[in-house]
Formats: structure tokens, C-alpha cells, sequence
């Protein structure tokens, strides 16, 4: 079974990325490290690993994107991390190539540069689901 076409669009994701930030509520804390994302073979989903340090912790964090649901027009996301957390996302991507990552209790928007060189994303979070408060500002620098 071949993967959706839809599924092409994540090809902009691929590749090795140095990672930095911030925290932007609370304490602020340095983020440091590195994304990398590549397909599965099958290319229906897009495997993503996160080794980063956050305000002097280590967070390591596997994810898989897709397959593309044409029903809804979004890329399903599951994350998995180091503390023992799992979280279930959606991401979609607008005409002009923003992609937005949603989930119940956090969000993102992720911009890429027109050449692909680097992207650079926003994050919020809420504890009630409606008021949502900046969390991290993120950019990402392709290695390969």
C-alpha cells in the first residue's frame, strides 16, 4: 500500500536540526540539543527524535507523524518521553507551509524558512483547555 500523497509534505521536516530556545513562562530555562526526523520504512510515518537539554535536565522524546487522514486533513502525532509521558497530537499544515502541532494541553506553530535552512517555532500550554500562556520559542538549524 503506497502512503497518501499528503504525506510529502512532512519531506520538509526530514533531516538532522541543532535546536535552541527558551522557556517563556515561568523561570526561564535554556533549551539546547537536537531534532532529527526520518521516515519509516513505508514512508507512512515520519519517525522524529528529540535529545535536548531543558533548564539543565535532559529530555529525550520519540514521536511518530502520520499517516495522513484525509478525513480530518491532519498528520496524527504520538509522543513519547523520558519521564514516562505520552502525548496524542495533531499537526496540519497551512497553504503557505505553516504547520500548526495541536493537543489538548499544549500547541505549536512552526514556521519554516523559504530555503529550508532553518524553522523557528512558538509553543503555548493551558491547565483549562480555553486560556492559553506562551510556554517556549524555538528555532531549528538544518544540520543535513
Amino acid at each position: 500500500m503506497a502512503p497518501h500523497p499528503e504525506n510529502r509534505r512532512l519531506d520538509a521536516l526530514v533531516g538532522h536540526w541543532r535546536t535552541a530556545g527558551r522557556t517563556v513562562s515561568g523561570p526561564a530555562a535554556a533549551i539546547s540539543g537536537t531534532d532529527h526526523y526520518e521516515w519509516l520504512a513505508g514512508e507512512h510515518f515520519l519517525v522524529h527524535r528529540a535529545d535536548v537539554v531543558m533548564g539543565g535536565e535532559p529530555v529525550a522524546v520519540l514521536e511518530l507523524i502520520g499517516p495522513y487522514d484525509p478525513a480530518t486533513g491532519t498528520y496524527p502525532m504520538r509522543a513519547f518521553d523520558n519521564q514516562g509521558a505520552f502525548t496524542t497530537m495533531t499537526a496540519s499544515v497551512d497553504a503557505d507551509g505553516v504547520w500548526t502541532f495541536a493537543g489538548p494541553a499544549e500547541r505549536a506553530t512552526l514556521t519554516l524558512a523559504a530555503d529550508g535552512s532553518a524553522m523557528a517555532a512558538a509553543w503555548e500550554r493551558t491547565e483549562d483547555g480555553s486560556a492559553w500562556e506562551p510556554w517556549m520559542d524555538m528555532t531549528f538549524t538544518r544540520e543535513s
